[in-house]
């Protein structure tokens, strides 16, 4: 198995760390991340400027850019022959519900899928993780069981593993993203040189967080896996926004 890591925390990432040790041991892994923390980067390229790749002394490599040109640089144009998998991880805080439109962890994982390529997104369920190794450990034993049982491709799953010891996760479940409340306010202030600046307010509270879905798996302890897809179509207005254009 040949396996591109990513995130979008950067290349630094404790839980990326993690995740490289525990998979290198059933996998060559090759690493390439952002050369900074691109949280919230979402599925942007850079088209206004050429991208450079460097080295790391682990070993990792960085890019000066979003976790989508991390995964697009990789397979595109830096790796000899196509990966067998792209994961990116391990996030340090969840990506739940209306979070994976926002998310660049989800969207380095999507992008591997956009390429061909079977692609996992990871996160934890809450900043300040204790727990990257009870990701990590799932994350091999995945691995193993798509070495031995290939998923029919395509695929892109999205992971949210809850922030406990792993001998306390009560299994896996298939899930739906749930839904959160409208995020807070911005927040204002005012700079030393008296100039106004603003910060983006908290995503909400889970609103919609009932049975099946991925928030209620993880209060439960268990490992939520979510399938996703990237048609954004909505079918069921096609014939109302056509009959509104024909009155």
């Amino acid at each position: 198995m040949r396996i591109l890591l990513s995130n979008d925390d950067g290349y630094f990432a404790p839980g990326l760390n993690i995740l490289a040790q525990h998979l290198s041991k059933v996998a060559d892994i090759v690493v390439v991340a952002p050369e900074r923390d691109r949280s919230g980067a979402s599925n942007s390229l850079t088209l206004d400027r050429p991208l450079s790749l460097h080295q790391a002394s682990n070993g990792f490599y960085y890019v000066n850019g979003t976790p989508t040109d991390c995964v697009h640089l990789a397979v595109t144009g830096m790796l000899d022959q196509l990966p067998d998998m792209v994961i990116s991880g391990i996030n340090d805080g969840a990506n739940m519900g209306d979070d994976t439109i926002y998310s660049g962890t989800v969207a380095a994982a999507t992008e591997g899928f956009l390429l061909g390529v079977p692609s996992f997104a990871v996160s934890m369920s809450r900043h300040g993780v204790q727990h990257f190794e009870t990701a990590a450990k799932f994350m091999v034993s995945l691995v193993e069981r798509y070495q031995k049982d290939r998923f029919p491709p395509p695929v892109l799953l999205n992971i949210n593993v809850p922030d406990v010891p792993f001998e306390q996760i009560q299994g896996t479940e298939v899930t739906r993203l749930g839904k959160r409340h409208k995020a807070e306010s911005v927040i204002k202030s005012t700079t030393p040189r008296g100039q106004t600046v603003y910060w983006i307010g908290a995503a909400g509270s889970a609103q919609d967080a009932g049975e099946g879905t991925d928030f209620h798996a993880v209060s439960q302890n268990r490992i939520s896996i979510t399938p996703l897809q990237i048609d954004l179509t909505q079918y069921s207005q096609r014939e109302q926004v056509n009959n509104w254009l024909a009155r």
